[in-house]
């Protein structure tokens, strides 16, 4: 893997973080997120998780590339793909921090178990937890993926449909989202 070498030696001089998710798809919240993590370290990486329990609309493939295409511009960020822990792909870079989005208590929760457990595996992961902007506050990957399942509300034109789906996902993904997901499901 090219890019994890490459992550792997920047991260023996510098602070390097993960911000992992299955991100299917990515939203504007994630993208805050990534933003803000960008300006606390040297290098950001934004892990596609590929988790086999989890039955994902989009492939990981597709969904690294879409997470590309909107954090393209932030020249910290790096998108990989892997699938196992989190902590063990951590520990292949090098990266000592664990970024975590919380948008509510019950997130929180869980994250704070997770976090737990990643220490006792990897002890040297330090778990980040970033609260959600107010405004991303209801956004989530499942939101999306309901609005794309209900044809964004039936009836609207496929400009409304860009309209409403921006509102939720970065605006430089949104055309490759509605256009896989056109594709993914009228093939079914």
């Amino acid at each position: 893997m090219k890019q994890n070498r490459a992550a792997l030696e920047a991260s023996r001089e510098s602070r390097v973080a993960v911000f992992a998710g299955s991100f299917d798809p990515f939203t504007i919240g994630h993208l805050d997120i990534v933003k803000r993590a960008a300006g606390m370290f040297d290098s950001l990486i934004v892990l596609v998780a590929q988790n086999a329990s989890k039955k994902n609309m989009f492939e990981a493939s597709l969904r690294k590339e879409m997470v590309e295409a909107a954090v393209s511009r932030i020249p910290n960020v790096s998108v990989a793909v892997y699938e196992g822990l989190t902590v063990d792909f951590m520990k292949a870079v090098g990266a000592r921090y664990l970024v975590r989005g919380i948008r509510n208590a019950s997130d929180l929760d869980a994250e704070q178990a997770v976090a737990w457990n990643n220490k006792v595996l990897y002890g040297d992961v330090e778990t980040v937890f970033l609260l959600s902007a107010q405004e991303h506050l209801v956004i989530s990957s499942s939101l999306v993926r309901e609005l794309l399942k209900c044809g964004c509300a039936k009836g609207t034109s496929g400009a409304e449909q860009k309209n409403l789906i921006a509102k939720f996902v970065p605006k430089t993904m949104v055309s490759m989202l509605l256009k896989q997901f056109r594709k993914l499901y009228e093939t079914v």
